[in-house]
């Protein structure tokens, strides 16, 4: 099997080959470029040691030289160049205590976590393949190099990997690896919550983010989320709801990770959906939201969403369940974990503030979803519409034809607003504080007051969003 790779990442290879070293692409962008994917980076392992990858490029910089990595600079591009390595006793669960360089990629691919992921590729030889990871490929399976106990005991953070592959992959766990992360689940307390964020993170942002209820199959959500144990024990026993609050939280995330886009119909006309894609990519750009945050903040907010049902339930005499203010209590969950997985404070703000108003549904009017984007901000408001789709369709059926005509009427008029250029915040007042200074209002706490009075003008009337006319109510 032959693939063409990118002329920078063979010149790196050629210029190791040609001074008499192996050389190969290895790991990750070999395996994707066996699913007919295209690589997001590119490592290269050697037989030259760190001394001698030096002295054959002109450009290089030490990354990891006391593992064996130097980074190879050709143009504004950058290479990571490891050599063959064979690692010495991990005593933290997670980095080798030293190691020692060795002439063998077998050695190498050998210390590698997953089989899929010890493949090497250059176009002279082809695939390097020690351990059936074409196979596992082939077969839709995750299985660990050798002895998977002593990949885990060598790497805790691997039995997360394995779980993170599975999602974005659609593979499947081969047995004894999966019992070996169990077995050996406990060791993930020894890895940082960086860490533990990182790979979570890409699991949850994956196709398939419903690989969360395996993790607390086996038990390790009690490890790095344990808030999610009690919503899968948690019946909602409600006409809405049709799973206990841990599945439909898995039936959300689900939803929204099947693309809505592709059920449009159920939402709105094509010509409709159309204008309501442009407004809202508008949007994205005017509030500096890219596709990758977006996805991660309403990932994240799908997962937290719930979560405080099981502290608000009450039941009444019927035997039916309520959960009244829920969402306030999910929102301050959140910020507790994702402050255990130290996340930036603009993810904590924005997935917080997503959570809290989750549930918040304006009535069908233009005015009350001014408002109601007014109160959340135009950028929270744009991500809210997912995420009360992908809940409604994770309840039961009762109703939901009504539910989601409602959200296709709050749609259309979010979508007129956008349009229209209807003003929504202060912000976007025709006229600011040094207007109104200028007008003689006092500064000081009077300028906020009046300039809020001016917006609910505004919110109510916003054609009254002139220059002229507010300042002639002041």
């Amino acid at each position: 099997m032959r693939f063409s790779l990118p002329d920078k990442v063979n010149q790196v290879i050629s210029g190791l080959r040609n001074a008499g070293f192996e050389a190969y692409a290895v790991g990750g962008c070999v395996r994707d470029l066996l699913l007919g994917r295209a690589p997001d980076d590119w490592d290269i392992t050697t037989s030259a040691t760190p001394t001698e990858v030096k002295g054959i490029f002109r450009r290089t910089f030490d990354t990891g030289i006391e593992h064996g990595t130097v980074t190879v600079m050709l143009g504004n591009d950058h290479f990571e160049v490891t050599t063959y390595r064979l690692d010495g006793k991990y005593s933290d669960n997670r980095h080798p205590d030293g190691v020692t360089f060795t002439r063998s990629l077998k050695e190498d691919l050998k210390r590698r976590d997953f089989t899929i992921n010890a493949l090497a590729y250059n176009e002279e030889d082809g695939i390097k393949d020690e351990f059936s990871g074409m196979e596992d490929l082939k077969n839709g399976i995750i299985r660990a190099v050798g002895d998977p106990s002593e990949r885990f005991k060598e790497d805790a953070l691997r039995i997360l990997r394995a779980f993170r592959f599975s999602a974005q992959l659609d593979f499947r766990i081969e047995e004894k690896t999966c019992l070996a992360a169990v077995e050996l689940k406990e060791n993930l307390k020894n890895i940082s919550a960086e860490r533990i964020q990182t790979e979570f993170t890409k699991l949850i942002c994956s196709d398939h983010p419903e690989k969360i209820r395996q993790l607390y199959e086996t038990g390790i959500t009690g490890i790095i989320l344990p808030e999610i144990d009690i919503c899968f024990k948690t019946d909602q026993k409600n006409k809405h709801h049709m799973y206990n609050v841990g599945e439909h939280i898995m039936q959300a995330l689900i939803a929204d990770a099947g693309d809505i886009h592709k059920r449009k119909a159920e939402y709105v006309s094509e010509d409709k959906w159309q204008e309501f894609l442009s407004t809202t990519d508008a949007l994205d750009r005017e509030c500096k939201i890219d596709d990758a945050r977006a996805k991660k903040y309403i990932r994240y907010a799908l997962l937290f969403h719930d979560m405080g049902k099981p502290d608000c339930m009450t039941e009444d005499e019927n035997g039916s369940r309520h959960f009244k203010g829920h969402a306030l209590r999910s929102a301050g969950i959140a910020k507790d974990i994702l402050n255990r997985l130290k996340v930036d404070n603009e993810m904590k703000h924005t997935v917080c503030e997503l959570v809290k108003y989750h549930d918040y549904r304006p009535e069908l009017s233009k005015k009350a979803v001014r408002r109601a984007m007014s109160r959340t901000g135009r950028d929270i408001y744009r991500l809210l519409i997912p995420i009360r789709l992908a809940d409604t369709l994770a309840q039961s059926s009762y109703k939901r034809a009504e539910k989601l005509d409602y959200e296709k009427g709050v749609m259309q008029a979010y979508m007129d607003i956008v349009k229209d250029g209807e003003c929504v915040t202060v912000k976007e007042l025709a006229v600011n504080g040094s207007d109104l200074i200028e007008h003689g209002i006092k500064e000081g706490p009077a300028i906020g007051k009046k300039l809020s009075d001016l917006l609910e003008l505004v919110l109510e009337n916003p054609e009254c969003n002139t220059k002229e006319y507010l300042l002639s109510k002041l």
